[in-house]
């Protein structure tokens, strides 16, 4: 049954998710892995929903609507530059306890975060398909876990940075 349920949702998904994605900045298939999750979700807690395509439309909004909350609060950092060339001793220096910090967050992370997000961090720049192949997860479910565990990460990180920052 529920397999019957996720191979009928999976066309009508795919075009809510698409029609949802260009809104919110993200990847259809992000979206899509999303919903699904909540589908899952759902389905080992209350059952399959009464109406599936009413239930799955009205995910595919939800879950627009939360990504683009957050997209919103992101900002890029400006005092921060990735390119450590021109640099002198102390911001050498100062760049290196970032990295070594955030190597010792991921870390404790929970689940399988510590290991994807180490990959992406390698400097071998691994593909998406060499990180799925190492991890033995799809390829498609990388960027909704990726983001999650940036979300764990985050808030690992914030009352760390806020202490920091309040020191001054």
């Amino acid at each position: 049954m529920t397999h019957d349920l996720l191979t009928d949702l999976r066309p009508l998904l795919t075009a809510e998710a698409s029609a949802e994605a260009h809104a919110t900045g993200t990847e259809p298939g992000d979206l899509e892995q999303a919903v699904w999750l909540r589908l899952l979700e759902r389905l080992a807690t209350d059952g399959p929903p009464l109406d599936p395509p009413v239930w799955l439309r009205r995910a595919v909004r939800a879950e627009a609507r939360r990504t683009r909350r957050a997209t919103r609060f992101e900002q890029p950092y400006e005092t921060d530059p990735a390119d450590d060339r021109d640099r002198g001793p102390e911001q050498l220096a100062l760049a290196a306890a970032r990295r070594r910090a955030l190597r010792e967050a991921v870390r404790r992370l929970p689940g399988r975060c510590p290991r994807l997000l180490q990959a992406f961090l390698s400097p071998e720049d691994p593909t998406y398909q060499e990180i799925a192949g190492e991890l033995g997860i799809s390829q498609g479910s990388i960027g909704p876990e990726r983001s999650r565990c940036l979300g764990c990460l985050r808030r690992l990180l914030a009352p760390e940075v806020a202490a920091r920052q309040l020191r001054g």
